[in-house]
């Protein structure tokens, strides 16, 4: 097994296609191509690859069972995966455990991408797999969510878990365009530019200024008067995106991944001020490091940077800020 300290690109070439999207979980890879085909890599145990075993992958191979789908959207999770087909169609696979699939058991393993019927009549436009629960976002604004909710991370007002898909009843009037799952909470943007959160507070993940755990979704009040964009959970911590390019986040920073400069815990929004004069277009919060990327198409990590992650070199060093990948400079 080798280490890469700095961004390589695959050895396989993905079948010739073009990769459009990525996701990567807890210990598997998925890369999306232009023609709609998935494929995967990484540790196969619970099946979570979706080659119907659980054989690892050192190579991306196509998951076989989306021939004749095409697939538009992917998220791995820590053990699952979900993904949308172009007929707007949720599939999952991987651990069974807490009803994350969606299929009615809290138990099965799934070795390869199966249909969530209780969503079939609805045309799901994104998912997002988090550690045991999951979340998708339906075309009219509704969200539903199913899986562990011992946090309060589905958003029902209780801690019962779900095996099947349920409305989230506490957003009624909001349109949600976006979604996110993090360890053991959630996120959500409506159309009119506010965050909403609910879960589990530990580190002040919520943004609530507080540590206590919401079983239903709330407005984050430190960022009224600017509009989100987009939003990414990470483990502990999140990442906000406003209108204007500037990046907010808040939580656990005990590797510096907020950004700020610090080992500090922040448990509501803070903008990253080390990327002012940096207009940004996508954010995604790992386990404990952050990552965006900015107009002119330039990288930015900082956080814990064990196993290489943050792509500047080294598999050791944490960066408290925002740095530059230098080597996907062209």
């Amino acid at each position: 097994m080798t280490r890469v300290n700095t961004p390589t690109p695959l050895p396989s070439p993905l079948g010739g296609e073009r990769a459009v999207s990525v996701s990567a979980g807890g210990y598997q890879s998925f890369a999306l191509t232009s023609s709609g085909a998935l494929w995967s890599c990484g540790v196969g145990a619970y099946g979570r690859l979706g080659h119907g075993d659980q054989q690892n992958q050192v190579l991306a191979k196509q998951i076989e069972a989306f021939a004749g789908q095409r697939v538009v959207a992917v998220s791995a999770g820590d053990v699952h995966t979900l993904a949308i087909t172009a007929d707007g169609a949720v599939w999952s696979w991987g651990s069974g455990r807490t009803g994350k699939l969606g299929h009615g058991t809290d138990l099965s393993n799934q070795w390869e991408p199966k249909k969530v019927e209780a969503l079939a009549s609805k045309r799901v436009v994104a998912v997002s797999a988090g550690y045991c629960h999951s979340l998708a976002l339906i075309a009219d604004g509704v969200v539903f969510s199913w899986g562990e909710g011992e946090s309060g991370c589905l958003g029902h007002g209780t801690k019962r878990n779900r095996s099947r898909p349920g409305k989230i009843e506490a957003l009624e009037g909001q349109h949600v365009i976006a979604v996110s799952a993090g360890r053991s909470y959630s996120l959500a943007v409506t159309a009119n530019g506010a965050l909403w959160s609910w879960g589990d507070a530990c580190f002040g993940s919520l943004g609530h200024n507080d540590h206590l755990n919401h079983l239903l979704p709330k407005k984050i009040d430190a960022l009224a008067g600017h509009r989100v964009v987009a939003v990414s959970a990470g483990l502990h911590h999140n990442l906000a995106l406003t209108a204007d390019g500037t990046v907010w986040s808040c939580g656990g920073g005990y590797f510096g991944q907020l950004g700020h400069g610090d080992g500090q815990c922040h448990p509501q929004p803070k903008k990253v001020e080390a990327l002012a004069g940096q207009r940004v277009v996508a954010v995604s919060a790992g386990s404990e490091h952050s990552l965006t990327v900015t107009a002119n198409g330039a990288v930015f990590t900082w956080g814990g940077g064990m196993y290489g992650c943050l792509g500047h070199g080294d598999g050791i060093a944490n960066a408290l800020l925002p740095k530059k990948v230098e080597s996907l400079e062209l």
